[in-house]
């Protein structure tokens, strides 16, 4: 089993093993959940709005897709 450090400023390197098994990549999100005493990390499944770019898009549009794109980003970030 990998062993990986808490840095100063409380974050870990995941193991270049468990890095390639999972296939993560540089930027993705991962979620964090505590049961009991462990800490289980896994890849975040993120549904990211996307955009007929075929069409043209109303301000009202653009506005309302950025919100909710910003939403769902903070809601990552927490």
């Amino acid at each position: 089993m990998p062993i990986t450090k808490v840095t100063r400023n409380y974050q870990i390197t995941i193991p270049a093993e468990i890095r390639k098994a999972l296939g993560i990549k540089e930027g993705e999100y991962l979620s964090v959940e505590l049961r009991g005493d462990e800490i289980v990390i896994k890849k975040a499944e993120m549904e990211w709005p996307s955009l007929d770019l075929g069409r043209d898009f109303t301000p009202e549009e653009i506005e309302e897709n950025s919100r909710k794109a910003l939403a769902e980003a903070s809601r990552w970030e927490e």
